[in-house]
């Protein structure tokens, strides 16, 4: 899937073929649904921001690729860096930047917050933002199942899944700056309001 994925997306971004060109106009209005995970000793969360979820926040016509519309969407808030592929179906982390992840195909069923956190089900049309730290692993998917993850601006990719990880990850997690804009909304999204009132509850 992502040899052909990667090289619809080199067409898509060559030629502006299927993509679209406002993809804001696409956007349903949503308010998150917001999760928070305690350190299980494994996977330590985030110590402040929440996970959030937009359900259907995304609408997908035929007339567009579903992944060039999550890939013009999230470059539109300074999220980029973006791939095309499912979810690593064992439990892994980022300690230096957030991600975001929007689904364009498919369902399935994904872990947050490490082994005992929640299982969420999502589909096409779906978001999940994760702050670093954020424990996830996809469980169950259907054979279409297809997400587009990308970064803001602000962090450094990097991939932890072993308790030798942590000790680096405790110190980079809360250091790792708030996004600029809400990967959906933008500037002035929930995710922004919610993040920022949370620094203040907790810093």
């Amino acid at each position: 899937m992502r040899l052909v994925e990667n090289a619809k997306r080199f067409a898509e971004k060559t030629t502006g073929w299927r993509r679209p060109e406002d993809p804001k106009s696409l956007l349903r209005d949503r308010k998150p649904r917001t999760l928070r995970f305690k350190d299980d000793g494994l996977v330590p969360n985030h110590p402040s921001w929440p996970l959030m979820i937009y359900k259907s926040a995304v609408r997908l016509p035929a007339a567009f690729d579903p992944a060039a519309v999550f890939e013009a969407l999230f470059q539109s808030n300074g999220w980029d860096d973006s791939w095309r592929d499912g979810i690593y179906d064992y439990v892994h982390y980022h300690s230096r930047t957030h991600e975001v992840l929007g689904i364009a195909r498919g369902h399935g069923k994904a872990q947050f917050g490490g082994p005992k956190g929640c299982t969420v089900t999502l589909k096409a049309g779906d978001v999940a933002i994760l702050p670093a730290g954020t424990g996830h692993q996809c469980l169950k998917a259907s054979d279409d199942f297809l997400v587009v993850g990308a970064y803001p601006s602000t962090g450094a990719y990097d991939e932890c899944t072993t308790f030798k990880d942590r000790e680096r990850a405790l110190v980079w997690i809360p250091r790792t700056a708030r996004p600029r804009k809400d990967p959906v909304y933008g500037k002035d999204g929930p995710l922004m309001r919610i993040w920022r009132k949370a620094t203040r509850r907790h810093g």
